[in-house]
C-alpha cells in the first residue's frame, strides 16, 4: 500500500529537476495528463473483468497499460520522442465520434502538452504514478485528498487560482441549494469542479440502486473555457465516481445569448462562483 502524499511529493520532486516543466501551473497540467491515462488504463481494466463486450476508443500502441505501465519499459530519448511525435498526436486527433470515451480524450488533450524534455525523468514519474491502483478503494479515497491538495496549489500559481473555490464555501452553498436526486445541477463557469463533486456527494446519499446511480451520472454538467482548469475537472469527474463526463464542456457559457437557449439547456440547479480575477468586467444585455 503505498504512501499516496509521498508518492505525489516524489512526483513533484522529480519534475522539478526537469529543465522544461516551469512553474506550479505547468507542473499540475504535466501530472494531471498522466494522472489522467493511468485512471482511465485501470477504468478500462476493471471494465474488461465487467463488461464481456467491452472495447477500448484506443489502438493497444497508445494504451497506458502497453507503453506506460512496464517499469523497465522506454526511457529516455525513446520516451520523449513516443510521446511528443506519436501519442500527442493520436490522442489530440483521436477519431470515433460514436464513443462517448473518444470525445473526452480528445477533447482533454487538444490544448494539453508534454512540458518534460527529459525521457528519463519521465520515466521516473510514470514509475511513481503506477504505484497508485484506482481500482483499489482505499487508494482511490486517499488520492481524492491530495488531489484536492493539488487543486489548492493553484491558487498560488498566479491568475489559476480564478479556478478554485476554498472548498468550505463549495459545501456551504451545495448545501443551501439542496440539489435532488433527478435534477440537473449546472456550473456555467466549473473551474476544477468544486462545486460539481460537492454535488456528487450530496447526490449520492439519495441513491440506492444501479439505475439512481445512473441517474446521477447524468445529472452534473459543466462548462469551462480554459484548458487546464477544464482537463482537471474532467480528471476530478472520473474520481468521484462519473466515468464518463461527457457533460462537462469546454465552452464559454458568456458567449451564448440567453435567447439562444433551449428548453434541453435548461437546468434546475446552478451552483457556482463566478469567474474572478484582478479585473471583473460583465456586460449585461
Amino acid at each position: 500500500m503505498p504512501n499516496i502524499s509521498s508518492v505525489i511529493k516524489a512526483i513533484q520532486d522529480i519534475m522539478r529537476k526537469d529543465t522544461g516543466v516551469d512553474g506550479d501551473a505547468q507542473r499540475l497540467s504535466q501530472i494531471v495528463w498522466m494522472l489522467f491515462l493511468k485512471i482511465f488504463a485501470d477504468k478500462e481494466a476493471e471494465a474488461e473483468i465487467m463488461k464481456d463486450d467491452y472495447k477500448s476508443p484506443l489502438d493497444d500502441e497508445y494504451r497506458w497499460q502497453n507503453w506506460a505501465e512496464n517499469d523497465e519499459g522506454m526511457t529516455g530519448d525513446e520516451l520523449i520522442d513516443f510521446v511528443n511525435n506519436k501519442l500527442f498526436p493520436y490522442l489530440q486527433n483521436l477519431e470515433n465520434d460514436s464513443n462517448q470515451q473518444a470525445l473526452i480524450i480528445r477533447n482533454i488533450f487538444q490544448d494539453t502538452y508534454n512540458y518534460m524534455k527529459s525521457g528519463t525523468l519521465l520515466r521516473q514519474v510514470i514509475n511513481k504514478i503506477n504505484e497508485i491502483d484506482f481500482n483499489s478503494s482505499e487508494d482511490r479515497h486517499l488520492f481524492n485528498d491530495i488531489y484536492e491538495q493539488l487543486l489548492q496549489s493553484l491558487q498560488s500559481a498566479g491568475n489559476a487560482g480564478e479556478y478554485y473555490t476554498p472548498r468550505a464555501v463549495t459545501q456551504f452553498i451545495v448545501d443551501m441549494v439542496n440539489p435532488q436526486l433527478g435534477e440537473k445541477v449546472l456550473d456555467p463557469a466549473c473551474g476544477t469542479g468544486g462545486f460539481l463533486t460537492c454535488a456528487i456527494e450530496h447526490l449520492k446519499k439519495q441513491t440506492d440502486t444501479t439505475r439512481e446511480g445512473e441517474i446521477l451520472n447524468n445529472s452534473i454538467f459543466g462548462i469551462e473555457k480554459k484548458p487546464l482548469p477544464h482537463q482537471l475537472c474532467t480528471t476530478n469527474m472520473i474520481l468521484h465516481g462519473i466515468d464518463t463526463p461527457i457533460n462537462i464542456k469546454r465552452d464559454n457559457t458568456l458567449s451564448k445569448p440567453i435567447n439562444n437557449i433551449s428548453p434541453a439547456d435548461r437546468v434546475d440547479c446552478i451552483v457556482t462562483n463566478p469567474p474572478f480575477g484582478e479585473i471583473v468586467n460583465f456586460s449585461l444585455r
